[in-house]
């Protein structure tokens, strides 16, 4: 399964023997020690993580995952589970120094996921699934379930969690561009029920219909394709200047050489005319979810 999960460049991210990137990094001491602090104030007053949930308007899940350090607890969270819990002002004062952690981001992933925080236009043409910022829970769930060796339940909601986290770059970045080109068998492949199509469509169309997004679908009898060699994800950064970004099964790489980014950005462009228009795609999408 596609790592698509979810300022400067960092410097270069760990590596272990062998040169083999870290598969998934740990969520950061700060999450962890939160989240300790939470379960042992609920477990002090005599609350079970339903019963908690209840109280401050969470799921069980989503304490169960600020708890474990897998979550970045909101304002809200913080200030209900503080009333709930005593009003000792340890849970305010500690959320001062939360910092996120990365839970669910493949590690050859981290640094591009750091440059689309700060993007001024973003480029993505896949082949393989939906991109992962358009992906619907139901859809992301079912990325995971079908991955090889098979994910433990915790990193499953990690994954989910991170993706769902990438997501809010699209609400909270309007003035960003982003454009996407995906191809017609993506939305074909019905991965999962029935049903994970259906939303998964309406979760796009919905997600596409900002005037800074536009969703570009390929179709699949198209007599002539300029991205043969494989997805392709470009991004401007606002000093003005072009990365890339060329993902394989358990590798990735940010590609930075302004000839490499250059061939990339043809193929992109050309690619763009082949393809349907916005509104061309829309209606496409439009009548493969009426027919479902």
């Amino acid at each position: 399964m596609t790592t698509d999960r979810v300022g400067a460049v960092d410097p270069a991210e760990p590596v272990m023997p062998g040169g083999e990137c870290e598969r998934e990094p740990d969520p950061s001491d700060s999450l962890r020690t939160f989240g300790a602090v939470v379960q042992a104030l609920r477990e002090h007053a005599g609350l079970s993580r339903a019963q908690f949930g209840e109280m401050v308007c969470f799921s069980k899940h989503t304490v169960e995952s600020v708890e474990l350090g897998r979550r970045m607890p909101d304002v809200s969270f913080v200030e209900r589970a503080e009333e709930a819990l005593g009003n000792t002002g340890a849970l305010r004062h500690s959320a001062r120094f939360l910092t996120r952690g990365e839970a669910g981001l493949a590690a050859w992933f981290r640094r591009w996921a750091k440059l689309e925080r700060v993007a001024v236009s973003l480029c993505t043409y896949e082949c393989r699934l939906v991109p992962g910022l358009l992906q619907s829970e139901g859809y992301m769930r079912a990325l995971c379930e079908n991955d090889i060796p098979p994910m433990a339940d915790e990193d499953l909601e990690a994954t989910v969690q991170a993706r769902l986290e990438r997501q809010r770059l699209l609400k909270e970045r309007p003035n960003t561009a982003f454009d996407f080109i995906v191809e017609e068998s993506v939305f074909m492949r019905r991965l999962g029920v029935t049903e994970v199509t259906r939303e998964l469509i309406d979760y796009v169309l919905d997600a596409v219909a900002p005037r800074n997004i536009t969703l570009q679908v390929m179709p699949a009898d198209s007599e002539h394709h300029a991205c043969m060699a494989g997805p392709i994800q470009l991004l401007e950064t606002p000093d003005g200047s072009w990365r890339g970004y060329a993902e394989g099964q358990e590798n990735g790489r940010l590609i930075a050489d302004p000839k490499q980014v250059s061939r990339l950005h043809m193929r992109y462009a050309r690619l763009r005319s082949q393809a349907l228009t916005p509104k061309d795609s829309r209606g496409l999408l439009e009548r493969m979810r009426g027919a479902l």
